[in-house]
């Protein structure tokens, strides 16, 4: 399955964390997951295209601040 625009972005953040950040934040998307592991969950009818990209643009901000708090 080819990855979105968004999914893309997510995941070329996401290798650029540290390898200790890269892991505290794997665990901590997996714990939900891990809850309800044959369950989907369909956001897309609960948020509007703005959004997510106002939470993307929002998360990618945070994940540099953190990249730049540590170097």
């Amino acid at each position: 399955m080819p990855l979105s625009a968004q999914e893309t972005t997510l995941l070329d953040s996401f290798r650029r964390l540290p390898p200790d950040a890269a892991n505290e934040l794997a665990a901590l998307v997996e714990r939900p997951a891990a809850l309800t592991p044959n369950t989907r969950i369909d956001s897309s009818d609960s948020w509007s295209e703005e959004d997510q990209r106002d939470f993307t643009a929002h998360a990618l901000k945070q994940l540099e601040a953190a990249e730049e708090k540590h170097n």
